[in-house]
């Protein structure tokens, strides 16, 4: 197998590769080599990183594992709050999360662990470990604004400390909750750039009709789905529905995708049953594609979510397009459905969404625009 090098400086041949899937759907890729131990190569497949890992297990370089895989410390001291996470981390509440927020969380509690380790007013004499019964909001505000340049991770710290507490609580661990009444702090933008018409075009010039890149943005943008839900489609979720109504028949066929959205499956699981548009049918028929998931990685396996992201992060650099990201294609069919006129059901249905809070955002931002372009010539004094 051969890649590009980033710089644009030549090819390299990568030899000896293989692939295992564990037990949860994870693709890991290691280097094999008759006569020598299996070594993982851990950083994103073609990044910079992964050609660096590839190279010295090629010369025989032994790997270091990255942080999240040193092991931890020794048993937790009862009462400190490393031990009272670890407790959080073996309820059914942890458990019954979805994999990739249980990473999350696990990410921020451990830091936070870390973080507030040494920390004064937090230690009883001799204790050596914060405990979790002197924490207060002032701690948890502190951990908050430590990250306060970047809300979004602020706002996970606190939330991520209401939920171990309110478990706490019900678990007869603790009897009140130091996070519940600190607030979030707001967001400084708007989230995910919106992609714009032009900035589709722009990417279908440099990735066209056949390539795997084109048939991702296809599938984001013309299902309005999210990316850990397009890498699992295949021609195993197309349905043939029946009594369309004569209307309808012209627009999609009669064929839809049925599926349950990935986010939220353990918890409040929602299936949804959206057509599927001739146009992206033709994309799928004209792409090589895998058996059970149309996407698929340069190992013939399907994508995991954070695998995609970064492959389809390196797509929008190709075509020029750095600020652009899988989820701004779900905003951005969001915005062009609002602006032809669909309605705040209309969203939900397609997106997904249980309240109208989000589809209000888009209906009133296309009526504004509407009712803004009618009455703007009002404003011009030559009119009598």
């Amino acid at each position: 197998m051969k890649i590009r090098l980033a710089d644009g400086s030549g090819f390299i041949e990568l030899r000896h590769l293989v692939e295992d899937v564990d037990r949860r759907g994870h693709v890991r890729v290691y280097y094999r080599r008759k006569g020598r131990p299996k070594v993982r190569l851990h950083a994103p497949f073609g990044s910079d990183e992964f050609i660096a890992q590839y190279r010295e297990a090629h010369a025989g370089v032994p790997q270091q594992p990255p942080a999240a895989d040193v092991p931890r410390r020794g048993p937790a001291k009862p009462g400190s709050l490393r031990w009272l996470i670890e407790q959080y981390y073996g309820s059914a509440e942890f458990r019954g999360l979805e994999d990739s927020t249980q990473h999350a969380r696990r990410l921020i509690l451990d830091a936070l662990c870390e973080e507030l380790l040494n920390t004064d007013d937090l230690r009883s004499p001799g204790t050596g470990a914060a405990r979790y019964s002197l924490m207060e909001p002032k701690h948890v505000r502190k951990c908050r604004d430590r990250k306060a340049e970047w809300p979004e991770s602020a706002n996970g710290r606190v939330k991520a400390l209401r939920q171990v507490f309110a478990w706490a609580i019900e678990a007869g661990h603790a009897k009140s909750n130091p996070a519940k009444d600190v607030p979030y702090l707001k967001g400084s933008g708007t989230g995910f750039h919106t992609w714009t018409i032009e900035e589709v075009r722009q990417y279908e010039q440099r990735h066209p009709i056949g390539s795997k890149a084109r048939l991702a943005l296809a599938l984001l943008l013309l299902t309005g789905q999210r990316r850990s839900d397009i890498i699992t489609f295949g021609k195993q979720h197309v349905r043939e529905a029946k009594n369309v109504p004569a209307n309808l028949r012209t627009v999609h066929r009669g064929r839809w995708l049925a599926f349950t959205q990935r986010k939220n499956k353990k918890r409040k699981p929602i299936s949804l049953m959206v057509p599927l548009l001739p146009e992206l049918e033709e994309i799928i028929a004209t792409t090589p594609c895998g058996d059970l998931t149309w996407l698929v990685t340069q190992f013939g396996q399907p994508f995991t979510s954070p695998g995609f992201g970064n492959w389809f992060r390196v797509r929008c650099d190709q075509a020029g397009l750095p600020h652009c990201t899988a989820h701004g294609l779900r905003k951005a069919g969001a915005t062009i459905a609002a602006e032809r006129g669909a309605s705040e059901r209309q969203l939900m249905a397609i997106f997904g969404w249980q309240t109208s809070k989000q589809a209000v955002l888009y209906t009133r931002a296309a009526e504004q625009k509407v009712l803004a372009g009618g009455a703007m010539t009002l404003l011009s004094i030559e009119q009598k």
